[in-house]
């Protein structure tokens, strides 16, 4: 919310002048400021057609000095120098780095993204930074180091697919962060050398309200960890690593009844019946529980004392726990107002038959691979499974579903049941699949997806597919803003009916695909509105990156350079608009253009 400042300042250059309309846009801002939403000051503005060039500026000016939280979708599209003299007055800061396929190996090790020049930018203009969030950053000890010591009011650090740092960088954080609210370390390439870093928070330290070290491995210092839930009297959200024993789990769940979200440790543990009985009486106490996940090593033996708990849950995320069929059918009865549910391919269709039976609110599924690189696996998920949920849970909007085989008439019946979709993204994995039942291409299954599900945002496509699954994804994807493709197409003419029929659409990933030089010379005009380009393993040379650069130049065109191959075949291609120009950063195999 705007300063009393800020408002009086805007107040004053609007209301005293005079101006009928600038009466009307200075009370709308005043009501924005005391609470009011920007999309209703938008709609009292277009009411009273209030859209001249004084509005501009003065709506610049305010926008600048209110602004307290930023988003940054690719860290070389904005330099931190531009953003700070924007928004002087930032308190909040999103920021991403690597391209997305960095989470399948497929951008080099050193690419880029360090967050260090960031740091020392928002530590001379906004030192009153409170929160950071990272995700496929460069994060190393010194920048945590840095960090913590920098910026006095500093509240919250999230890091999510980030490397470069140890557990002595989280060290430094628990030192000095003295306001700290929100410590979550999700996914990241961390050397995990001890648990000891729970111990350097004050004995004094009570502000904590987040604590996520899930993907951790190293043991914690327990009696550490328990004090600090002790203290935390305002703890909402604990997700411990698989290091914590049952036992530990239910001392932590005494003192911390209040919690709203849970991340368990191991469930593999022989508890005595009277542990047995303390673990469930502590599970009950969890009234307010809606998120739950962990589960390592989940056996049928304890799950019955997460029953009580589960009442009330929105979100079960079993990605850890390769639950069977059964185990998964007794524990969803428990979640009548399940909407988010996320599975290993071990619960077979026989689990999403009891998904589709027992959560009809259900609106994110996601499932999968238990083992992504296993060619023997007999069991796992096919379309059956998926058919079956979306006979049940009819409000489903977000899919991610990992199979080996599936068919175009399934897909077509998923969508029939649930037109709503505005996230599908199907991962047949074995590249090139056709229908298993007809051996034709794919292309009538996501067909049927294209016009049937007409606030689709984000879709991701497998299998065998030609040509003619692109021309209804550009005929009928209106609302497209991201797409995903791997093993696909017949041509040139794919991409490009993407390219001019997807009118939304901001990124594009594409990876071992037949698309060449034509396909990337056909979106001039496209990349002005997109945020980024990925292309890998296609047909795509130099010459073709170096004209797409001199005809774009307000376009970052760089070509990552693979060992030994042909000099004249662009490897990786990554494109994306910027501001600040090219990166001065680049390693030698990345060549910016």
């Amino acid at each position: 919310m705007p300063s009393r400042q800020i408002i009086d300042k805007f107040m004053e250059s609007t209301i005293l002048n005079g101006h009928p309309e600038k009466r009307t846009v200075g009370r709308t801002w005043a009501c924005l400021a005391l609470g009011g939403t920007k999309r209703e000051m938008n709609n009292t503005l277009i009411q009273t057609g209030a859209r001249s060039r004084w509005w501009c500026k003065d709506w610049y000016e305010a926008e600048r000095l209110s602004r307290r939280h930023v988003f940054i979708g690719n860290c070389y599209s904005v330099s931190p120098d531009i953003v700070t003299r924007r928004f002087p007055n930032i308190r909040s800061v999103t920021l991403k780095g690597r391209p997305r396929f960095s989470d399948f190996n497929l951008v080099p090790p050193n690419w880029g993204g360090d967050v260090q020049p960031w740091l020392e930018v928002f530590a001379s203009e906004c030192p009153l930074l409170e929160e950071l969030r990272l995700k496929r950053m460069t994060v190393t000890d010194e920048s945590l180091e840095f960090l913590a010591v920098s910026f006095p009011e500093f509240r919250a650090l999230s890091l999510l697919s980030c490397d470069g740092f140890s557990t002595d960088g989280l060290e430094a954080i628990a030192t000095h962060c003295k306001n700290l609210t929100e410590l979550d370390i999700q996914e990241n390439e961390i050397d995990d050398k001890s648990g000891g870093w729970l111990s350097c928070f004050l004995e004094s330290f009570t502000s904590l309200e987040i604590l996520n070290f899930a993907s951790l491995n190293s043991d914690v210092n327990f009696d550490a960890l328990e004090k600090l839930v002790r203290r935390c009297k305002s703890f909402k959200v604990l997700k411990v690593n698989k290091n914590v024993t049952l036992e530990q789990l239910q001392r932590l769940l005494t003192h911390a009844p209040q919690l709203l979200e849970l991340g368990t440790g191991s469930f593999l543990q022989e508890l005595t019946a009277c542990q047995n009985s303390q673990l469930e009486r502590a599970f009950s106490s969890c009234n307010n529980l809606h998120t739950l996940s962990g589960l390592w090593e989940a056996t049928a033996l304890y799950l019955p004392a997460l029953y009580p708990a589960c009442t009330n849950l929105t979100f079960l995320n079993l990605s850890y726990s390769a639950l069977q069929s059964w185990e998964l059918a007794k524990l969803l009865a428990h979640c009548p107002r399940l909407r988010r549910l996320w599975v290993l391919d071990t619960v077979e269709d026989k689990g999403l038959e009891a998904v589709g039976s027992n959560c009809p609110l259900i609106e994110e599924l996601r499932v999968f691979p238990s083992d992504p690189y296993g060619d023997d696996i007999i069991h796992g998920v096919t379309e059956s499974g998926f058919v079956a949920v979306s006979y049940g849970c009819r409000r489903l909007r977000y899919v991610l579903y990992f199979c080996r085989q599936m068919t175009n008439a399934a897909v077509a019946t998923v969508v029939k049941n649930c037109p709503d979709f505005t996230h599908f993204r199907l991962c047949i994995m074995n590249p090139g699949q056709p229908d298993h039942i007809t051996n034709e291409p794919m292309d009538e299954g996501f067909g049927a997806v294209m016009k049937t599900c007409t606030k689709l945002q984000r879709l991701a496509v497998s299998g065998l597919l030609t040509d003619r699954t692109f021309e209804y994804i550009g005929e009928y994807a209106k609302n497209l803003e991201r797409l995903s493709v791997a093993f696909a197409g017949k041509s040139d003419w794919g991409m490009q009916c993407v390219l001019n029929g997807c009118p939304k659409l901001k990124k594009l990933e594409i990876r071992d695909c037949p698309f060449g030089n034509a396909a990337l010379l056909s979106g001039f005009e496209k990349y002005e509105s997109m945020r980024s380009l990925w292309m890998s393993a296609c047909k795509v040379t130099m010459n073709a990156c170096r004209l797409l650069a001199s005809e774009m130049p307000r376009l970052n065109v760089e070509v990552m350079k693979d060992d030994g191959n042909d000099d004249d075949q662009a490897d990786k291609v990554y494109v994306y608009r910027s501001v600040a120009g090219s990166r001065r950063d680049a390693p030698p195999f990345v060549l910016t253009f």
